[in-house]
């Protein structure tokens, strides 16, 4: 089986959070999707690993962000590829609290759903919830939401381990990149630094090579700097 067939389907990409206690977390979903009209009701795939789940799990509530297109790497780097476990994901982002208790991450959202949850299903490495709308609101109509397509394709960023569409690449047929040895490899998300293309989402034109950015440069999809790079 080609394995890249299952790029071709599409997904978007959402901050899922809740919380425990005194606790509140949060990570970068790509499997949120509306299964019912009435009532309104949505499912949210999470990995047993994750934890957020567990916060899910005993609080039976969650916030749901949806992401715009041109998001910030701090938003993408601390939800997307650091755990709540080591450090609060919400400290110094802007989030408000549903009516169900729910943390709601504001920071580069365009609307956002407050939910229930009703039922679980145990699949294994992850959990479905399915949550009950009963909240929810449009912060802005102009933006594009991020997709997990442009995500990949044009970010070049890949799924983490705990995400329910990761694909080991040693089961990859064919290399998702063509990888030189002038390429380098973010170690914390996975995105390639090609000096043929460059970084013209921070202004580095096509054939910057790697040694000759500055100094100051950071991962465009998670945020860590250049020290986290290996050549490939």
């Amino acid at each position: 089986m080609n394995i890249e067939t299952y790029f071709k389907i599409t997904y978007g990409l959402y901050v899922v959070s809740s919380k425990w206690d005194d606790k509140i977390n949060g990570y970068i979903s790509n499997t949120v999707f509306q299964v019912t009209a009435e009532p309104a009701q949505l499912a949210i795939v999470c990995s047993k690993n994750n934890y957020t789940a567990e916060m899910i799990s005993q609080s039976k509530v969650v916030g749901i962000s949806i992401l715009q297109k041109d998001y910030h790497n701090e938003t993408m780097g601390t939800f997307g590829y650091k755990s709540g476990r080591d450090i609060e994901k919400f400290a110094g982002m802007k989030f408000k609290y549903g009516s169900t208790g729910a943390p709601i991450l504001l920071n580069d959202s365009i609307a956002w759903f407050d939910c229930e949850v009703v039922q679980s299903f145990d699949v294994g490495t992850h959990i479905i919830f399915i949550g009950k709308v009963v909240d929810g609101e449009t912060l802005n109509e102009d933006l594009e939401p991020l997709t997990y397509a442009y995500y990949h394709e044009v970010k070049k960023g890949k799924a983490p381990k705990n995400a329910p569409t990761y694909i080991n690449p040693e089961k990859m047929k064919i290399p998702m990149d063509n990888i030189t040895n002038s390429r380098y490899k973010c170690t914390v998300c996975g995105h390639i630094y090609d000096p043929e293309i460059g970084d013209p989402d921070n202004n580095i034109p096509a054939g910057t090579a790697f040694e000759d950015l500055p100094s100051d440069w950071c991962c465009p999809i998670c945020g860590v700097d250049k020290s986290f790079y290996e050549k490939e």
